[in-house]
């Protein structure tokens, strides 16, 4: 079974969700920082996520968060990107 597009943009956006939930001083201690780790999309297969925090260049203090999840034996993935600013 491969998982769809559909089913992979799901999991990014869930995955980008939950890390987007982390609170700001958080977020800020583990930027910038990224891992990889195995997953199973909801039709069984394995898949490779990957989530990225990165300093953002606009604006200035903002963190870019990024997941990626990828079917490696079927060679697709999708995306899936945030752009969270420091509170007021």
């Amino acid at each position: 079974m491969t998982p769809t597009d559909d089913e992979l943009s799901a999991m990014a956006i869930e995955e980008l969700d939950a890390a987007c939930a982390m609170p700001w001083p958080d977020l800020k201690a583990v930027t910038p920082w990224g891992d990889i780790f195995t997953g199973f999309a909801p039709s069984g297969r394995e898949v490779e996520v990957e989530r990225r925090y990165l300093w953002a260049h606009q604006p200035e203090g903002a963190v870019a968060v990024e997941v990626e999840v990828r079917d490696m034996g079927a060679r697709t993935g999708a995306e899936a990107k945030a752009l969270i600013t420091p509170p007021n």
